[in-house]
């Protein structure tokens, strides 16, 4: 059998494969709500044979959205929605995540194809908030700096997110601490100007993000397993880089966290690099050997042998797909047939396989 199609126990939970599908925006809800669209959109992943299946960004607070139609667990009213979509990935045989976020000065924006600028109060925004008043690019309002107090209650935000994804059935928890995005702003010395205690140094800066998992740790039983996804790199010269990244993900394996998922850059326009495939698979590695803890894989990776040779090769845990999941949702099929010369298509779909 083949590694990418090998089960993967990660405490005492067995997932069926290291196929999985990596969150991604769908911009489609109404004050945080789940409907159709995302029930069909996650549900055809998980009849395509993921192993894990992820929900988009989920936000901690109404102002912790990227736009006005992003998901939302900021209030109870939001698990009865989302016990839908965790019911139909159970039946699947495929473990449930939810990724929780906070946007911080990226978000009050417009949809990506209504051209993802910026949107004022008076059209449905919000004020921005940030660690340090420093806006992300030169269209972008300046955020509010966060005082102690405020910092404080979103790490409280991000507890009850967790609680409430919990309640509504997921087995499997990822934070989002990537992308320029609000755990990433604390990270990085490019947004992080502070000089209190939740800033000034990298313990200072990794203080937000590390106290965010502490808590979230407190409040969910051991069954759930819980991921962060993180920028290994600003790919900006005196930013966030791997080796801080290491540092980091050292912390976060001691307080008990299952799995990094290495992503890269976001926190800024000036950021260089060239994206080709396996172009983030070297972060990976690097963590997966230097901390001892398990990675997953992600970015440009569009096919078996590929993904395949990764796994082999020791360089990640498991696979996340993306843009690969949104142009087939059915991959793992035909990936597993092509690797292993036999397919666990649904019954329903296996007379095409």
């Amino acid at each position: 059998m083949s590694i990418l199609f090998s089960p993967l126990k990660i405490r005492e939970m067995q997932i069926k494969n290291r196929c999985w599908v990596s969150p991604m925006c769908q911009y489609s809800s109404e004050d945080g709500f789940v409907n159709d669209w995302h029930l069909v959109h996650l549900g055809s992943r998980a009849v395509g044979g993921a192993g894990l299946v992820m929900t988009e960004a989920a936000a901690v607070s109404p102002e912790g959205r990227i736009s006005p139609s992003d998901l939302g667990i900021w209030k109870d009213d939001h698990i009865e929605g989302l016990k839908k979509i965790t019911k139909f990935l159970k039946l699947q045989n495929c473990v449930s995540a939810i990724q929780i976020a906070h946007s911080g000065r990226k978000g009050s924006t417009k949809k990506p194809w209504e051209g993802g600028s910026a949107i004022n109060k008076k059209s449905g925004g919000w004020d921005l908030v940030a660690p340090s008043p420093i806006p992300f690019d030169n269209k972008s309002s300046i955020p509010t700096e966060l005082s102690k107090e405020e910092i404080l209650n979103l790490i409280t935000n991000f507890a009850d997110a967790a609680k409430r994804a919990e309640l509504a059935g997921f087995e499997c928890i990822e934070v989002h601490m990537a992308h320029g995005y609000l755990a990433h702003e604390f990270l990085s010395p490019i947004s992080n100007k502070r000089t209190d205690e939740f800033g000034n140094n990298l313990k200072g800066r990794m203080k937000f993000p590390l106290d965010v998992i502490r808590e979230i740790k407190n409040v969910i039983s051991n069954k759930v397993i819980l991921l962060v996804r993180i920028s290994a790199t600003d790919y900006v010269e005196n930013g966030w880089d791997l080796q801080q990244s290491i540092e980091f993900c050292e912390e976060l394996k001691e307080i008990g966290v299952d799995l990094i998922d290495c992503s890269s850059g976001g926190s800024s326009t000036l950021q260089k690099l060239n994206p080709e495939p396996n172009y983030q698979v070297p972060f990976s590695s690097k963590i997966r050997k230097e901390v001892g803890i398990k990675t997953g894989a992600v970015g440009l990776i569009t096919d078996s042998h590929q993904a395949e040779e990764i796994l082999r090769s020791n360089h990640a845990d498991v696979i996340f797909l993306g843009r690969e999941f949104l142009r087939n949702p059915y991959w793992p099929l035909k990936a597993k047939k092509d690797l292993d010369g036999e397919t666990d298509a649904p019954d329903q779909y296996a007379r095409a396989i």
